[in-house]
C-alpha cells in the first residue's frame, strides 16, 4: 500500500483513455516492485 501511495492515489488524466493508460502503468510499476521483492528459492538436491 505504501508504494501505491508513493505513485499517487488520484488519477491525474482527464480523458478516459489516458486514465486507463495511467492506471495500467501504475499497475505495471506495482507488479515490478512485487517481483523485485519476491525471493527466488532453489531446490537443493
Amino acid at each position: 500500500m505504501r508504494c501505491f501511495k508513493l505513485l499517487g492515489e488520484r488519477v491525474t488524466a482527464r480523458d478516459f483513455d489516458r486514465q486507463v493508460a495511467e492506471l495500467q502503468i501504475k499497475a505495471a510499476i506495482l507488479n515490478r516492485f512485487t517481483a523485485l521483492g519476491t525471493p527466488l528459492t532453489q531446490h537443493e538436491g
